[in-house]
């Protein structure tokens, strides 16, 4: 009994362990994350935690898909919310020290232009 109690142990760690990257990477969660963005990139406070949620989504978005996916949510969420300052969202890799896999911009088309970071 005590060997299949280690086991199930195994598993369950194996598990949570495995969760977080067999979960496709979704709008919401972009979105989500660029809202501690929004004082800065409206000029209405500063960068705060933004550059902590940049660098997050970026190594978050491992595939080619992931970061087409990352790049269309962002293009949709700058096009919608009024506001943003879109040469501080352009600028916004460099001010935190990332490489971004595409250029912030509302002209990015993001099914062609996403490089690899690899």
């Amino acid at each position: 009994m005590k060997m299949a109690g280690k086991i199930s142990c195994f598993v369950v760690l194996c598990m949570v362990v495995i969760a977080p990257y067999a979960e496709a990477f979704t709008c919401g969660q972009v979105q989500s994350a660029a809202l501690n963005c929004l004082p800065y990139l409206q000029n209405r406070g500063p960068l705060g935690s933004c550059c902590r949620v940049i660098k997050g989504l970026i190594s978050s978005a491992r595939t080619t898909d992931d970061r087409r996916t990352a790049c269309s949510c962002l293009k949709a969420a700058t096009a919608t919310i009024k506001g943003i300052d879109m040469r501080k969202a352009a600028g916004l890799p460099g001010v935190c020290g990332v490489k971004s896999p595409f250029k912030i911009s509302l002209s990015t088309d993001c099914s062609k232009y996403v490089i690899n970071l690899n």
